[in-house]
């Protein structure tokens, strides 16, 4: 008798004598995350695996785009950058276990306290070139997410390292260093993108 014929002949007998001696288990109930799988169409189980696989590229960032409304002005929230006090949008390296929007909103709630209704589409992405502790530079990719801002919070966790200021669109593009960005915020806030 072969290897593969024990192991199978082996797991039939302990199938059948824990049947035999065991009473039956009660099922327990599914968690919510078995649940949700189950019930995703294979098009979105697809598109989530896509965008959890292009979270693992090297230079890959997310960013949150805040923005609000007051009245029919369109205003940007930007943070500084905690090296250089750059004007930024908040954004950060993917985040285990999270889809990219979802670590970009993150990223917004740790820089500048914000929370609110974030796309699950970026509208573009920019690049630019990070400077690492060791004085390194690294070509990065940073796909943008817009937020609508709906709370911001009193404290938040890099409150003290960073300064967070509402900017219309035109001071907001003025105010950032990286062409695309200015591009893609001018785009944004001219209606020529739309939040997913």
């Amino acid at each position: 008798m072969s290897d593969a014929e024990q192991k199978d002949k082996l797991g039939q007998k302990g199938k059948i004598d824990a049947k035999s001696k065991a009473a039956p288990k009660a099922k327990s109930p599914p968690k919510a995350k078995a649940v949700l799988k189950e019930r995703a169409a294979p098009k979105e189980k697809v598109a989530a695996k896509d965008r959890l696989k292009k979270s693992m590229r090297p230079g890959l960032q997310y960013a949150a785009l805040p923005f609000r409304r007051d009245g029919e002005a369109l205003r940007i929230l930007l943070v500084t950058s905690r090296e250089t006090q750059r004007w930024v949008i908040p954004k950060g390296w993917p985040m285990k276990g999270r889809l990219p929007h979802a670590a970009a909103a993150q990223e917004a709630l740790e820089e500048a306290g914000i929370v609110g209704q974030i796309a699950e589409s970026p509208i573009g992405a920019y690049h630019y070139m990070k400077r690492l502790k060791n004085g390194s530079a690294i070509a990065c990719t940073v796909d943008v997410y817009p937020l609508e801002v709906e709370i911001q919070r009193p404290h938040w966790p890099e409150q003290h390292q960073r300064t967070a200021h509402w900017f219309s669109v035109e001071e907001a593009a003025e105010a950032v260093h990286e062409p695309e960005l200015q591009t893609l915020i001018q785009a944004f806030g001219a209606g020529e993108m739309v939040a997913a």
